[in-house]
């Protein structure tokens, strides 16, 4: 029974931290498409046809 609640544990701890990693990811990816995207519409003037 001991070992069981070891292995819930160790789950538990480790979803935690890839939860964790996610939402840091998904921030910083985020905040890197928004600054090329207002980066793309300051520089559409340049864009000449």
């Amino acid at each position: 029974m001991e070992k069981l609640y070891q292995k819930l544990n160790q789950v538990g701890i480790s979803s935690l931290v890839f939860g964790i990693i996610t939402i840091v990811f998904g921030i910083g990816l985020g905040i890197v498409m928004i600054v090329n995207g207002a980066r793309t519409l300051g520089g559409k003037r340049d864009i000449i046809f």
